[in-house]
Formats: C-alpha cells, sequence, structure tokens
C-alpha cells in the first residue's frame, strides 16, 4: 500500500513539473518610427500579459502557439508562431554573446618572447585588423592601405558610369491686352460756339471732344494735311456720312522662346562625384504695342565634384537684353494717354507726318502715339550681366567649413529721347544714361554638431563681407554719381533638435552684428530666436500631428546702392502737367543715413490629419524703424530717415492632397488667406504728409496715424454734418487744399490652387480674389476732363439735375443743373469745371477684381524606358474674369513704380497669354 501512495505523489509532482514549463517569445520591437524604443508596453491579447522593452527595444514575453502580440497602441500586431517559441533559459541565453577570451596580440612582444605555437594561417588568431574606415559589403578591392603595424584599410572597387541627360524646351505665346477704360466714339473734336457744338479742326489746336455727333458730320473730300479725306462739314447732298476712326495702340503679337539644358555626371557606385551642366537659350517678346520687343540671350553654366574630401561647386552666368525701347521715362504711359485722347475724328494711323515735316497730331498740345514710338536706333536699351561664384566645404568629424566667393558685373544703357515738335520739349530732348555695377561677396562659415537624433546640437558662425560699387551717369546733366560700400556681418548661431515619443522640439537663438561704411551708426546687437514644439500621433491617431512655432529677429539694412530713386521727379509735377516728366536726377549719396531697423514677430500653427489634409496659420508683426524715403531739396535728390511704421497681418493656409477623385483620378486643392496692414506710427517733423510716389497735387503719402501709402487729394468741401456744400451754380463745391481720400490696402487677398492629375495628363489652374482697397483713377478724371469718357457721352444729355448737399447758408440744394450745356463755355460743363485732373476725392473707386492667374494642361508623353520623354503644355495666363470698376486692371503700377498701387494715370493695361509648350527630355 506504501507503494501505491509513493507512486501517487510522484505521478503529482511530475505533473506540477510538467504544467510548470512555460514558453516565451523574445525579439526587438519597434516604434511607428521604424526605431527600437525602451519602455514600449508589449501586450499579450489573448492572456492580458505585457512586458516593457529593455533599453535596447527586446522584450520577452510568455506566449502560447498564435497568441496576438500588439503593441504601439495597437496599431502593431504579431502572430506568435509555434517555432518562434522557447523556454524562458533559452529565451535568455539566445541574447546573450559567447566569445572565448583572446590573448592581446603584439608584434612587437611576439619578437621578444618568440614566435607563437599558433597556427601561422588561421583567420582567427591573425594579428592584424581592419580599420573602421573601410569599406562594408566590398566585392571587388581597390585598395589596401596599411595604417599601422597591425590595422590594414580596405576599400572596395566602385564601377565608374557616365550619365547624360537634358532637354530641350521651344515655346511661344500670344500676346493680348486685358481691359482698358471705356472712350466714346460718337463725338468728335471740337466745343461749343454760338449755342451749338462745332467741329474744331487740328490747325485749331483743339484739345477737348464736345463737338457735335460725327453721325451728323460728312468729310467734304478736299485736300486737307491733317486727313487724307479732306475736312469734315455738315451733312448735306452729296456728303457721305462720316464714321469714327479707331486709334486702338495695342495688337495682338506672338513671343517666342528657346531653351537648351544639358548635364554630364560621372557616378561612383550611387555617389555623385562628378557634374557639368549647361542652360541656354534665347527669347523674343513682342510687346503689345507696333514694333516694340525686348530679345533675351542667356547662358548659364555649373560645375560640382568632390576631391578627397572636398566639395567643389563653381558657376557662370551671362544674360544681355536688347529693346527696343523702355518706360523708365513714362514713354508707353504717354503714347498710351495720347491714343486715348485722340478724338474719334481724326486717325493717328494715316501719318506721323505733315506735309512740311513737322509731327502730324490732332493738337499741339498733344502728341501722336506712332510719333512718339518712331525711332531712328534700332535698340534703345542694353544690359548685361555676368556672374560668377564658387565654393569649397570640406567636413572633419562633425565640422563643416564652407568658403564662398560670388562676383557680379551688370551695365545698363539707355536712351531716353523725345524727337522736335514733341509736346513740352518742342526743341526735342534727349539722355543717355549708364550704369555699371561690381557686386562681390565673399562668406566663410562653420558648422559643428554633435548628438544623435534624440538630441541634436549644433553650431554655426560666419563671416560676409559685401563691397558694392555703382557708377551713373547721364549726359543730359553731364553729372556722374558713384557709389560704394563695404559692409560686414558676423553671426553665431546655436540650436538644438530633440526627437522623443511621439514629441519633437527645436530651438535655435544667436546674434549678428553688422558694419558699413556707409553708415551713420553701426549695429552690434541683432538677436535672433526660435522654437517649435511638434506632437506626433496625437490622441492615438497615426499621423495626426500639431506644431506650434515662433520666430523673434532684428534685423539692420541700408537701401541698395544700385536702386535708382529717380522715378520721385513726378511728385514734383501735376497731373495735368505729366508730359514734362523726364527723369535725370539721381540719389545725391547712400553716405550718412542710419540703419533701417527691424523688429520682427512670428507665430504660427499647423495641423496634419493624416497624410492628405493640412492646416496652418501664421501671424507676424514687423516694425520698421527709420525707413528711408527720397525727397527734393535745393533741386537736389536726397535720401533720408523720415518714418517708422508697422507692417502686420497673418495668413491661413489648407491644403487636401492626393484625393482620389476616381479611376486614376486625383487631385490637390490649396487655398490661402492673406490680409495685412502697414500702419505709420511716426513722421520726422517737418514731412508729415510728404508725397512719395504720383504727382505733387495726387499722390501716395507718408502721413502720421495713417497707412503706409494712403492716397492723397483734392474733395469736395463739407459743413460739420459732412453734407457736401452746393455753391450758387449748383455744382459741388472744391474744397481748398488736400487730404486722405484713399486706402490701397485690400480687406484681404485669397488665392487658390488646383492640381489634378489623370494618368498621363495634368490640369493645373490658380486663381486669385482681392477684396476691398480703393485707387485713384486719374485716366477717368482726364478722359472725362476731355470729352472722351462713355461715361461724359451717355450723360451730356442729363439736363436740371440736383445735386445732392446744402448751400453755404445750410438750406438743402435746389439748383437744378445741366451737365453739358451747349450754350456755356466749354470749362463750365460737369466734367471740366474742376480742372484737369477733377476732384481726385470724385474718382476713388474699388481696388477688388477676381481673375485666374493660370491654367495648363500638360501631357507626359514616354519615349522608351530611359526616361525619355515629351512634355506638351498648352497654358494661359492673367485672365481678368471680374473687377469692380470698368477701366484698366487696378493692380497695375503707376508708371511702373513697385511703390506705385492705388495710383492709376494712364497705367499699362495688364495682358493675358496663350502659349505652348513643348519639351522634349533625355
Amino acid at each position: 500500500m506504501k507503494k501505491i501512495y509513493l507512486l501517487f505523489f510522484l505521478s503529482v509532482a511530475c505533473g506540477l513539473s510538467a504544467q510548470d514549463s512555460r514558453l516565451y517569445y523574445s525579439g526587438i520591437f519597434f516604434n511607428e518610427k521604424g526605431k527600437s524604443q525602451p519602455s514600449l508596453k508589449i501586450m499579450n491579447k489573448n492572456s492580458g500579459l505585457y512586458e516593457l522593452t529593455d533599453e535596447k527595444g527586446l522584450a520577452v514575453i510568455e506566449a502560447k502557439p498564435y497568441d496576438t502580440l500588439v503593441w504601439n497602441n495597437g496599431n502593431n500586431t504579431l502572430a506568435v508562431q509555434p517555432y518562434a517559441l522557447q523556454e524562458l533559459t533559452t529565451a535568455l541565453r539566445s541574447r546573450i554573446e559567447s566569445r572565448a577570451v583572446e590573448n592581446i596580440y603584439s608584434k612587437a612582444y611576439d619578437s621578444i618572447t618568440g614566435r607563437p605555437e599558433a597556427d601561422r594561417y588561421s583567420i582567427e588568431k591573425a594579428g592584424t585588423y581592419l580599420s573602421n574606415d573601410s569599406d562594408r559589403y566590398f566585392l571587388k578591392i581597390r585598395s589596401i592601405r596599411r595604417k599601422n603595424d597591425t590595422v590594414f584599410q580596405v576599400k572596395q572597387l566602385l564601377s565608374r558610369k557616365l550619365v547624360i541627360s537634358g532637354s530641350l524646351t521651344s515655346s511661344f505665346e500670344i500676346r493680348q491686352r486685358n481691359t482698358i477704360p471705356e472712350t466714346q466714339n460718337r463725338f468728335v473734336q471740337g466745343r461749343p460756339e454760338g449755342g451749338l457744338p462745332v467741329w474744331r479742326g487740328p490747325e485749331t489746336d483743339e484739345i477737348f471732344s464736345f463737338g457735335p455727333a460725327v453721325s451728323k458730320l460728312g468729310f467734304d473730300q478736299q485736300p486737307y494735311g491733317y486727313d487724307r479725306n479732306g475736312r469734315l462739314v455738315w451733312l448735306s447732298e452729296g456728303i457721305l456720312p462720316a464714321t469714327a476712326y479707331a486709334n486702338d495702340l495695342f495688337r495682338t503679337t506672338v513671343g517666342s522662346n528657346n531653351q537648351l539644358k544639358m548635364s554630364a555626371a560621372i557616378k561612383k557606385g550611387y555617389d555623385e562625384i562628378f557634374r557639368v551642366s549647361l542652360d541656354l537659350g534665347q527669347q523674343k517678346d513682342r510687346m503689345y504695342f507696333d514694333d516694340q520687343f525686348n530679345t533675351v540671350s542667356f547662358f548659364t553654366t555649373k560645375f560640382y565634384t568632390r576631391v578627397k574630401g572636398y566639395v567643389l561647386n563653381a558657376a557662370f552666368a551671362y544674360d544681355g537684353i536688347k529693346a527696343t525701347e523702355t518706360n523708365r521715362a513714362g514713354l508707353f504711359n504717354r503714347a498710351y494717354r495720347n491714343s486715348l485722347l485722340t478724338p474719334v475724328s481724326f486717325s493717328n494711323a494715316q501719318s506721323i507726318l505733315l506735309p512740311d515735316g513737322s509731327q502730324r497730331r490732332y493738337s499741339r498740345f498733344a502728341d501722336n502715339p506712332l510719333f512718339l514710338l518712331n525711332r531712328e536706333n534700332p535698340y534703345n536699351y542694353r544690359s548685361n550681366r555676368r556672374q560668377s561664384s564658387f565654393d569649397v566645404s570640406k567636413t572633419w568629424g562633425k565640422i563643416r567649413l564652407t568658403i564662398s566667393q560670388s562676383y557680379e558685373n551688370d551695365n545698363y544703357w539707355n536712351r531716353d529721347a523725345y524727337k522736335i515738335s514733341t509736346h513740352e520739349f518742342m526743341s526735342g530732348i534727349q539722355n543717355e544714361r549708364r550704369q555699371s555695377d561690381v557686386l562681390y561677396n565673399s562668406r566663410i562659415s562653420a558648422h559643428y554638431a554633435f548628438g544623435d537624433y534624440d538630441f541634436k546640437n549644433t553650431f554655426s558662425s560666419g563671416w560676409i563681407v559685401n563691397d558694392n560699387r555703382s557708377e551713373v551717369f547721364n549726359s543730359f546733366t553731364g553729372k556722374e554719381y558713384v557709389y560704394q560700400r563695404t559692409s560686414q556681418d558676423y553671426f553665431l548661431n546655436y540650436g538644438f533638435e530633440h526627437h522623443g515619443n511621439d514629441l519633437e522640439l527645436g530651438a535655435s537663438a544667436g546674434n549678428t552684428f553688422y558694419t558699413s561704411n556707409t553708415s551713420r551708426k553701426n549695429a552690434y546687437w541683432l538677436p535672433k530666436a526660435s522654437g517649435y514644439v511638434l506632437f506626433e500621433n496625437i490622441f492615438g491617431w497615426r499621423r495626426f500631428n500639431f506644431k506650434a512655432l515662433g520666430t523673434y529677429t532684428v534685423l539692420s539694412s541700408e537701401p541698395e546702392i544700385t536702386k535708382s530713386y529717380a522715378f520721385y521727379a513726378t511728385t514734383l509735377l501735376k497731373a495735368e502737367n505729366a508730359d514734362r516728366y523726364f527723369p535725370v536726377h539721381e540719389a545725391e549719396t547712400f553716405r550718412g543715413l542710419f540703419n533701417t531697423g527691424v523688429k520682427e514677430w512670428k507665430a504660427g500653427l499647423r495641423f496634419d490629419a493624416g497624410s492628405r489634409i493640412s492646416l496652418e496659420g501664421e501671424f507676424f508683426s514687423r516694425k520698421i524703424a527709420n525707413d528711408v524715403f527720397p525727397v527734393f531739396e535745393n533741386n537736389l535728390l536726397v535720401l533720408k530717415n523720415l518714418a517708422d511704421h508697422t507692417y502686420k497681418g497673418y495668413e491661413v493656409n489648407f491644403s487636401f492632397a492626393n484625393f482620389r477623385l476616381g479611376t486614376h483620378l486625383y487631385g490637390t486643392q490649396k487655398i490661402s488667406f492673406f490680409r495685412y496692414r502697414d500702419t505709420v506710427s511716426r513722421v520726422e517733423s517737418g514731412y508729415n504728409n510728404l508725397a512719395v510716389s504720383g504727382f505733387s497735387d495726387v499722390y501716395k503719402t507718408l502721413q502720421q496715424g495713417e497707412v503706409l501709402g494712403v492716397v492723397a487729394g483734392s474733395y469736395f468741401l463739407r459743413n460739420a454734418a459732412g453734407q457736401v456744400i452746393i455753391d450758387e451754380s449748383g455744382f459741388p463745391v472744391k474744397a481748398a487744399g488736400l487730404q486722405a481720400i484713399a486706402d490701397p490696402t485690400p480687406d484681404f487677398i485669397m488665392k487658390s490652387s488646383h492640381h489634378f492629375i489623370f494618368k498621363k495628363v495634368t490640369l493645373d489652374i490658380s486663381w486669385e480674389w482681392k477684396k476691398g482697397g480703393q485707387f485713384w483713377n486719374g485716366t477717368q478724371a482726364a478722359l472725362d476732363y476731355y470729352g472722351r469718357s462713355q461715361v461724359s457721352a451717355d450723360q451730356r444729355q442729363v439736363r436740371n439735375y440736383v445735386f445732392d448737399g446744402v448751400t453755404a447758408t445750410g438750406t438743402a440744394n435746389i439748383v437744378p443743373v445741366d451737365f453739358f450745356n451747349p450754350g456755356q463755355e466749354v470749362q463750365k460743363n460737369r466734367w471740366s469745371r474742376y480742372g484737369f485732373a477733377g476732384v481726385a476725392e470724385d474718382y476713388v473707386q474699388k481696388a477688388d477684381y477676381i481673375k485666374i492667374n493660370t491654367i495648363s494642361l500638360s501631357l507626359n508623353l514616354p519615349v522608351n524606358q530611359t526616361g525619355t520623354s515629351l512634355l506638351l503644355t498648352f497654358y494661359v495666363n492673367n485672365i481678368l474674369l471680374w473687377q469692380a470698376t470698368r477701366g484698366a486692371d487696378s493692380n497695375q503700377n503707376f508708371y511702373d513704380q513697385e511703390n506705385g498701387r492705388g495710383l492709376d494715370f494712364f497705367n499699362l493695361p495688364s495682358f493675358k497669354t496663350f502659349g505652348c509648350t513643348v519639351s522634349f527630355k533625355f
């Protein structure tokens, strides 16, 4: 019986021992970025047990065959296979590297103690080793280099190959003007006489178009120097009705562009060790005026190579431009103005000269635009630019040193001329302007980085030298201007980045100081700082990221010495004297100015919902101190530090990328919303309300408390209640002086782009909507004054109109007026009584518009399997869909000046283009 009990207890013990033989799974686990991570939670979904990974990402967890392991918040799973299970002891031992203890070998010691008793041919017992700098996974050996008595360096033999690629592109485009102001074609040159409108021919020097209707007149077919059809007379028997002449100056033109790009590279394995490229071409653009064009030729070559750890880059570029004319002296604006003001009874195209050789024009107070554009010299503008650069960099471990040098030589020549008999220049005028710029830049920078992916630190420092020289000569004044500036920038920056579990953050800080021989005071404290924090996979949602960032920057700058301020001469003239504009004065000097200081704050947020949807916004505030503006003093053009202003706003961008719309059809949509305001906070004493561009009687001004560039002009007289004062004749009273009348700043600008891909076809559409903002329409004012506008034609018959307002005594106005009364002098009608520019306030208009910037359709046709392809692109640019007011594009600039937006005085219309590009890539 005792034997039976003993056998029973033995069987129980064996069973318990068998039950304790548990199995485990061991392995390295990775986070969502594919990197091993400590303390990563690994859970057995079947048993509920979990383990944390060690510092190497290793975890050993109890499991049974086909149990499911999950980690990364359930984003990663693993089904355990039976063969992957081990007992705990075996699993742990398999992770421990076992090595036999080896003797330390030294040839010096061996030479003393004698030859060791070992297999001289055994690799395991060899006394030599491969250097850490040796190439890995080599199949062929290029060289074996002995570094010391026991260490050798082995370099692999890599194949080298020559890769040649390039493209040949040819394109042409058709240009057409966008909208222009609407002019009338009903009433001829003339004015009222004896109670009736009368035609007055060019020999009378009449400038108004308040004559009779062209339908009531006919040509007498008699010899007449100003018109081959004769003089205009009243219709009678044998006289056929006259038709209005069209004097449109613009034409549909065609331009072309041809470009060749080639590059040759030598690759060693997968690394590119040498590259040389060539880019050359020619472009010919015809303007929308007759016989006006420019030709651009360009050539660029680049060189790159790596030699013994040095990276070398070199480049040379040349471009040359030849043009029949430029708009530097307002020539195109002048021709455009005379084209619109020419009466319908006069044809500019018949001839530009009278039989006596003088200019043929509708009045000696005007010009024939074709006479202005007709030139004896084929080219009146030439420029060429030569640029060369070279940089070399070398890396020693964690230190990189870069040295860069660049040199640029630019030459400009243009002839501004008006021939004899030109209005305001009856004896003719000419100026040859030559400008030569030499720009040299040298930069030395060092970069040091240490740390790993989890925490990386970088230090950078550098020194920048700019030596610029500009020489300008105007033959009209015989004066040469020489400007020279040598400036230096020194900077030191530190930055770090930290990458953790779904968290990334970084920051940088540094300082720069700036010195210059033209500055009145150098700047030695120009700090800057930035930082960001990125939260990844927020709420456990994969690729849902949130980023916040901010920057603070202090800058110091001076006006570019290569920039011309000659355009400022328009502010010396009234609008009615615009024909006298002929810029020949340059800034006297760029020395003695305080630096313009800028303190800028930026703060931004970005949210990514997956890999396709992103929303980001940025707020910025830029405070500009001691900004520089041109001023005429004692007939000299000088630069002065005159104002402080603050430019602030925000921008919001939304994108939805690679959204599938159908089979093989994908789309990417982007929308941006931009709003800004630039307000003047301080103006130097004596310079408040200074004109910064425009004319002397209507201009963009520098006025404290207003936006920078608010338009100032004449206005209607009002009482304290804001009611317009009406004079005894029944018309509003023009006040004395000028005041702010228009704000060019838009409420917002919204841009949108749409990108669609269907197989090998790509469609891109971008459009823009500008809401708000105002501008002074001086073009409309001049057309009204001369009777050339459609408005003056449509409202010429308005009778007994009562203007809303009060008399000087405060009683409501009840005096009726006629807009045009043939019984009165021409200067007393509705549009001419206030003078050439009218009342500026009356011509303030909205600047809203919607336009399509680009529509392009591309077809990519592969030719073979080596990357050769043919790309066809058809495009349309700058189509104006809608604008709040009739006339030219309100986005055009006054006399092509960069700060002239908000003033329209015969601004050149924008143009739309229709083009096709063929590109062969190989």
